[in-house]
């Protein structure tokens, strides 16, 4: 999983991506601090893996990993190039999702670049510049495929889907906004839409709003107004807390998050809200040699899922041995497990489940 980190400068961007990263990335009170993306890979905590490693003792763990992208600051303008505009956007379309970052904390000492704190401008801001720069990619696949339509009357369903999408989006709103058939999106696999790519909004608060209540922040609940509107995903955090705990031993994390009345830390909340966001799953491999993570979307059946590990597994698959997580805890051993039914043989037509734990048998 790709995570894009957007937001105008000054909102506390990559003082966020520093922290849930520890990737050192340049964080100071100017904008464009931030000239090439910094990139970060954490791993995903997974206590189901940790229970795997403690029972296999295996010579290799391996979790998933979430990439991070931290992303230049943009500005109004982007689209046009203003800022290094066209770079940053360029960098945006690589990732599977955007975590939106907005300021709702006031600090004199931080300038904020429009002078005043507003999300909704904000978040306006950010929004306008991807659809500006959607709206010429989508002129541009509209003339190809008129011209291909001369010789294919077959894409006239294309060409009104396209006309109606663009009229659409140059009212301002997001192509994520317009409904659209499975056979639409299908359309426009080759042409990567920003404004088409699922948002999670990081409310940046104050270390005093955060602590005593979020709900009495009016800049958050704006924040979550605007991503109930538009069906995107939104939490609060703050980037100086996370800051904080980024260099502490889990105990110590552990411990300062409790005292705050926290069960998670922003890392964990950031990758609860992609993996639901994106759709997505884990299943598990386990043995002595290595216990992995293996990262899959939801509906995904057994032969394709084979095919993360390697495309021979998939080319050659025969059934897939596989035993629920929690049927393993229980019994204690994958022994146990099998003497009792529980490792179940899958076909061709398995749909995996989140937290499977599998043994592909295949044949090339």
């Amino acid at each position: 999983m790709k995570l894009g980190m957007v937001g105008l400068p000054n909102v506390g961007k990559s003082t966020l991506f520093n922290a849930l990263t520890n990737a050192g990335a340049e964080s100071a009170n100017y904008p464009f601090c931030t000239i090439e993306p910094n990139v970060g890979i954490v791993s995903v905590p997974d206590v189901r893996l940790e229970k795997l490693r403690d029972m296999y003792d295996p010579e290799k763990f391996t979790p998933a990993t979430l990439e991070f992208v931290d992303i230049a600051g943009l500005v109004k303008g982007a689209s046009k190039g203003e800022g290094l505009g066209n770079k940053f956007l360029a960098n945006i379309r690589e990732v599977d999702a955007i975590v939106h970052v907005v300021r709702c904390f006031e600090n004199d000492n931080i300038i904020h670049v429009d002078g005043s704190i507003n999300p909704r401008r904000d978040i306006e801001t950010i929004d306008l510049e991807l659809i500006f720069s959607d709206v010429e990619l989508i002129e541009r696949k509209l003339d190809r495929t008129k011209k291909a339509m001369k010789g294919d009357k077959s894409l006239a369903p294309q060409v009104e889907f396209l006309e109606e999408l663009k009229a659409f989006m140059e009212e301002g709103k997001a192509a994520r906004a317009f409904e659209m058939t499975d056979e639409q999106r299908e359309w426009l696999k080759e042409t990567p839409l920003l404004s088409l790519k699922p948002v999670i909004y990081a409310a940046n608060l104050s270390d005093e709003d955060f602590t005593n209540g979020v709900e009495k922040n009016e800049h958050y609940n704006e924040v979550c107004e605007i991503a109930k509107a538009e069906g995107s995903a939104v939490f609060p955090i703050c980037a100086q807390l996370e800051a904080e705990i980024s260099d502490m031993t889990d105990e110590e994390k552990e411990i300062f998050l409790s005292d705050l009345g926290l069960e998670q830390s922003g890392l964990d909340r950031i990758i609860k809200a992609g993996y639901s966001l994106l759709g997505l799953i884990s299943y598990l491999t386990a043995g002595q040699p290595e216990v992995r993570a293996w990262t899959i979307k939801k509906g995904t059946k057994a032969p394709q899922a084979a095919g993360k590990i390697h495309s021979d597994f998939e080319k050659g698959f025969i059934r897939a041995e596989v035993v629920s997580f929690d049927d393993l805890m229980a019994c204690g051993s994958m022994t146990a497990a099998k003497e009792k039914g529980l490792v179940r043989s899958e076909g061709k037509e398995y749909v995996m489940q989140d937290g499977d734990i599998v043994l592909f048998r295949f044949n090339v």
